[in-house]
C-alpha cells in the first residue's frame, strides 16, 4: 500500500518473495485495491501504467484486472472517484483502529456500466483536464520548495554568520562549518545547557481523552520548528505520567529534540499541559549563556543537521544514542546577539511560512477541484460528449 501514491504505483527494489505463481504476477493496466487498514486508506487504488516483469503484490491488496470489453484507465478514474470511495467504505467492516473490505464484499460492489467507447472518451477527457490541473500543482509545489529552501538558507546564513556582515571572520577549524564571526565561540552543546532530559525508556499508559487523560506530544508532533498538535492526538494517564515528569518538567521556551523517527526535528515549548513521549530529549540553555530560541534555530540549521547525521546510527531509521549527544557542537555568539538573531529569524521565517501556507492552500484547492472533476464526470454530472 505504501507504494501507491496519488493513484500511481511505484516499484520497490529491496523486497523479495520466493515461488510466486504466474497468475499472481502483475501486468500493465492492472489495478491494485487496498482492502484493509484505517478507514481513510481502505479503497485506495493504484494502476500499473507500464510494462513490468516479475512483480507481485502484498496480501492486503486485491488485484483487479478488467476484461477486453472494459477500459482500465476509465475504471481507475471511477474507483478513485469520491462517489465510489464513499460507497466502498460504507461496505467495510470497522473496528476501533481497523477497517476491512473482504473479497466477498468487493464482489458485491456495483459500478455504472457504460459502453467501451464512452469509457475511452471519459478517460481521455479526464487525462487532458487533470493533466492541466497537475501542471499547476507541480508549479506551485516547486514554488513552495523554493521558499522552503530560502527559509533554510536564511537560517543557515544567520546562525553561522550573524546579522552584521561587516564583522571580521575566523576559521572555525570545522570543515562542515567554515568561517564564523571572530568574536563567537564554538563549544559542545552539553556545556551550554542547564538541563538535559531524555524521556526515552517508558511511555505512560494510553487512555481516552474523556478518561482524564493528558495530551501526549510525540516525535510526530514536532515538525518544521514548532509543535503541531494536530499531527498526533494521543492521551496518557495523568497519574502514570508523573514519574516521567519527575525527570524534568517542561518550561515555556525549552527546546524539544527528536532522537529518531524522525531524527533532528526541533521546537520550543509553547504550552505546559502535555506529557512527552519517548524519542524526545528536552534541552534548556544556561541563563546568561544560551538563548533557547537561538538554540532552536541552530539545531534547525543544515550545518548542525549534517553533524547530527554523522553521529547517528541505524540501518532502516537513523537515531541518536544518548552517549552521542555530548559530541554535538554549537556556535555561541554573545547572548544579546543570540536574542537579536532569534527575533530576526522569528519575523523572517514567519513571513516565509505564511507564503508557503498560501501556496499550500492553493494546492489543496486544486486537488479538491481535481477530485470534484473526476467525481462529476464519472457519475455523469458533467457531460463530455
Amino acid at each position: 500500500m505504501g507504494d501507491i501514491d496519488e493513484g500511481k504505483v511505484s516499484f520497490p527494489k529491496k523486497r523479495f518473495v520466493d515461488d510466486v505463481p504466474e497468475f499472481l504476477l502483475l501486468k500493465k493496466d492492472d489495478l491494485l485495491f487496498n482492502r484493509t487498514n484505517s478507514i481513510a486508506l481502505v479503497g485506495k487504488v493504484g494502476r500499473i501504467e507500464e510494462e513490468i516483469k516479475d512483480i507481485t503484490f502484498a496480501s492486503y491488496l486485491i488485484r483487479l484486472r478488467v476484461n477486453i470489453n472494459q477500459h482500465s484507465k476509465y475504471f481507475w478514474y471511477f474507483l478513485n472517484s469520491q462517489y465510489f470511495i464513499s460507497y466502498s467504505r460504507s461496505h467495510a467492516i470497522q473496528t476501533a483502529n481497523q477497517a476491512n473490505l473482504s473479497s466477498s464484499k468487493i464482489k458485491q460492489l456495483k459500478i455504472i456500466d457504460i459502453p467501451l467507447d464512452l469509457q475511452k472518451t471519459i478517460a481521455h477527457y479526464l487525462d487532458t483536464q487533470t493533466a492541466q490541473i497537475d501542471r499547476k500543482i507541480d508549479l506551485l509545489t516547486q514554488k513552495a520548495t523554493l521558499y522552503r529552501n530560502l527559509k533554510q538558507s536564511l537560517i543557515n546564513e544567520t546562525v553561522t554568520r550573524g546579522l552584521d556582515k561587516t564583522v571580521p571572520m575566523k576559521d572555525s577549524a570545522i570543515e562542515w562549518l567554515g568561517e564564523v564571526p571572530e568574536h563567537w565561540k564554538i563549544t559542545f552543546l552539553v556545556k551550554t545547557l542547564s538541563s538535559l532530559v531524555d524521556y526515552r525508556g517508558r511511555t505512560p499508559r494510553k487512555v481516552n481523552n474523556d478518561e482524564n487523560g493528558m495530551l501526549l506530544v510525540t516525535a510526530r508532533n514536532i515538525k518544521n520548528g514548532r509543535i503541531d498538535y494536530s499531527l498526533s492526538e494521543e492521551f496518557v494517564d495523568i497519574d502514570d505520567v508523573q514519574s516521567l515528569l519527575n525527570r524534568g518538567k517542561p518550561e515555556i521556551g525549552d527546546v524539544l529534540f527528536t532522537t529518531e523517527a524522525p531524527l533532528g526535528e526541533v521546537a520550543n515549548v509553547d504550552r505546559l499541559d502535555f506529557a512527552l513521549a519517548q524519542r524526545i530529549i528536552k534541552f534548556r540553555g544556561k541563563n546568561n549563556t544560551l538563548d533557547n530560541y537561538f538554540m532552536k534555530y541552530w539545531l534547525m540549521s543544515s550545518v548542525f543537521q549534517y553533524s547530527l547525521q554523522r553521529n547517528a546510527t541505524g540501518s532502516t531509521a537513523l537515531g541518536l544514542k544518548g552517549s552521542k549527544v555530548r559530541l554535538l557542537s554549537i556556535v555561541l555568539p554573545p547572548l544579546s546577539e543570540q536574542k537579536a538573531i532569534a527575533d530576526y529569524l522569528d519575523t523572517k521565517t514567519a513571513q516565509i511560512d505564511q507564503i508557503i501556507q498560501t501556496i499550500n492552500t492553493q494546492i489543496e484547492k486544486l486537488k479538491e477541484l481535481r477530485k470534484t472533476l473526476i467525481n462529476d464526470v464519472v457519475t455523469g454530472k458533467i457531460k463530455v460528449v
